[in-house]
């Protein structure tokens, strides 16, 4: 080899170097367990990545809600748009949500799309689209299913099953009739044929329905052939289920496990699957992965649950027959803020979409938000050995008070730690009439609900004592506090 082909050859090896050492190098590290992983932001001021997906061609492809569909070199960050939708309905939960890459885009070149819209008439729709891919941009769309959007609850993940049919999980639109309704598509878990049309073998002949009971399912994943998703609850019982063809998960007559009278005489009649697990109070699972890689042993085996009140990244490890959920380990809490989809790359990499600057923010967005992230094994070289654990554990000093502690878990995501709500959507609590008003009022509301404020009377008397006496102390300074008695003398009042 002459000498100046040497120098060469050296020169681009060493080129080929740095820009793999360029890509190791983590703007933040954690322990994950015994495994230190580096965190790099691949992308940000994005418009809250509702979906994000490991393409066949080794890129991560992302929706975001307003309406824009693109893929990430994870090699470069390089991002390239593919679609953006005009007409989208951005509108709270609704917006370009789910989205399907077929794992054959070479024989299958299609990718499924949900997005909600308004028809001339003022009605809400969501709509599941097959477009066709070509060349960096989407084509020839094909209208898969449209149904009614109401004004939230739109669920819509999608996902493409081992056996090639379309999964489509559906919201039941807020209307609790929905779900238990079979002739609905709203609350349900449908399957297609990739063209659009039915199945000869799904449960209900004629219907895409594949199963029933849901309420806004937010996650969906196959994981060693079996389908799960998870699923918001109310104000309690935010779920993980296993889906099987035909069943029914109880919603709006059952939410979690049967633990009520009411529920118990339900199911006399009816039956209902319990999920894996249920969170009280509610942690608003979102997006779902599974981990199979050896790359970070603390996640193998697991399903991965992104959360958007939790703040979190939930690794459920499965049993051996992927029918029951033996532990659930919560990582980044309140590290990242809300999260809301996550995908796995083959060669064990995790990628989190972060959803800050969405319509229900815990507080003030980073000034990079939203974000894609990637969470690796790190290099040895690059480890440091002071690094913070991922595993958050509460040690009580996140809150001055039981109450506050209350407040937390069952009223600040809506009304907001600071009681400032949001403007349209949920009322402020500071200084509000409702709040410094009659206290019996105020217990009427809390217990039997008001439009889109649930029900609270599961809460005990001690603890739902608690809550209004600390936010009639905070938001109502002055504001006299609320006993036991009283809050049981309501509950009789007919």
């Amino acid at each position: 080899m002459t000498r100046l082909r040497f120098l060469f050859v050296a020169s681009l090896l060493f080129v080929l170097a740095c820009k793999t050492d360029d890509r190791d190098i983590p703007d933040d590290q954690f322990l994950l367990g015994n495994t230190h992983v580096g965190i790099q932001v691949m992308a940000n001021h994005l418009d809250v990545p509702w979906q994000l997906v490991w393409g066949p061609d080794n890129h991560v492809w992302f929706t975001e809600q307003g309406g824009k569909v693109s893929r990430l070199n994870p090699e470069t960050g390089e991002i390239t748009r593919l679609l953006t939708i005009d007409g989208v309905l951005r509108d709270r939960t609704s917006g370009l949500l789910g989205m399907a890459v077929h794992s054959d885009l070479k024989k299958q070149p299609y990718v499924f799309l949900n997005y909600s819209g308004v028809k001339e008439d003022k009605s809400r729709f969501s709509r599941v689209v097959r477009y066709t891919y070509q060349t960096d941009t989407l084509v020839d769309s094909l209208v898969i299913l449209e149904y009614p959007g109401w004004n939230g609850h739109f669920g819509a993940r999608v996902e493409i099953a081992p056996d090639g049919k379309l999964m489509i999980a559906t919201g039941d639109g807020a209307q609790f009739e929905n779900a238990p309704n079979i002739a609905s598509p709203n609350g349900k878990i449908l399957r297609y044929n990739i063209d659009g049309s039915i199945p000869d073998d799904n449960p209900f002949p004629g219907s895409a329905v594949w199963a029933w009971g849901l309420r806004n399912p937010q996650g969906l994943v196959y994981a060693d052939g079996k389908l799960y998703n998870s699923d918001h609850g109310d104000a309690v019982e935010d779920e993980v289920n296993l889906i099987r063809k035909g069943d029914n998960y109880g919603w709006p007559h059952v939410e979690g496990f049967v633990n009520t009278e009411k529920e118990a005489q339900f199911v006399l009649d009816s039956t209902v699957v319990p999920p894996l697990r249920s969170w009280t109070p509610t942690i608003a699972p979102a997006g779902m992965a599974y981990y199979s890689s050896d790359k970070l042993p603390e996640l193998k085996g697991r399903l991965l649950l992104t959360t958007l009140k939790g703040n979190s990244l939930r690794a459920l490890e499965l049993n051996a027959s992927g029918d029951s959920i033996v532990a659930d380990v919560n990582y980044f809490q309140q590290v990242f803020g809300r999260l809301r989809s996550v995908c796995v790359s083959p060669d064990g990499d995790v990628y989190l979409s972060t959803s800050n600057r969405d319509w229900n923010p815990n507080g003030f967005a980073d000034e990079e938000d939203d974000r894609i992230l990637r969470i690796y094994a790190l290099d040895r070289k690059y480890v440091d050995e002071q690094a913070k654990s991922a595993i958050v554990k509460q040690t009580g000093t996140d809150v001055v008070s039981k109450g506050e502690a209350l407040y937390v878990n069952y009223c600040a995501s809506c009304h907001k730690a600071n009681g400032q709500g949001i403007a349209g959507t949920f009322p402020a609590l500071v200084k509000s009439p409702v709040v410094t008003g009659d206290p019996d009022s105020l217990i009427r509301l809390v217990l039997t609900g008001k439009n889109e404020m649930p029900q609270f009377s599961f809460i005990e008397d001690r603890d739902l004592a608690v809550i209004l006496t600390y936010i009639r102390k905070r938001f109502g300074p002055q504001s006299s506090p609320i006993s036991t008695t009283a809050i049981q003398a309501e509950r009789v009042v007919p």
